[in-house]
């Protein structure tokens, strides 16, 4: 998924280098003001360390973790891959997220191998 993301970057701008796991951990956790004056981020739902499950701050619903070393079927099938992106991208940021940014949140997603608890 990595290097799909990596690509999808490149033909966005051909310019774009490689994915950043500094450069998605600091979008993970960038605060956004939202419509309602409240802040959130990714981390809100999905915690400070995405291999820890979740927890929808509105819902109270669990979220599986994000990292995709820890949970196997996130970032497996593109398309729903994509859904999630424009929805959460939207919800969090008001906005799509670019192809760097998801390029880069994925570089950072890797990185994360051990859940909170466990380290």
């Amino acid at each position: 998924m990595q290097t799909k993301y990596k690509s999808f970057a490149k033909t966005a701008n051909p310019e774009y280098g490689s994915p950043s796991a500094v450069d998605g951990k600091l979008f993970f956790n960038r605060k956004i003001k939202g419509a309602n004056g409240k802040e959130t981020s990714c981390s809100s739902c999905h915690t400070q360390n995405p291999a820890n499950e979740g927890k929808h701050i509105v819902t109270g619903k669990k979220i599986a973790p994000l990292s995709p070393n820890v949970n196997a079927k996130r970032f497996a099938d593109v398309d729903k891959v994509e859904e999630q992106f424009t929805k959460h991208c939207n919800e969090v940021i008001g906005a799509d997220c670019t192809a760097a940014e998801k390029a880069n949140y994925i570089a950072y997603l890797l990185t994360e191998k051990t859940p909170t608890a466990k380290k």
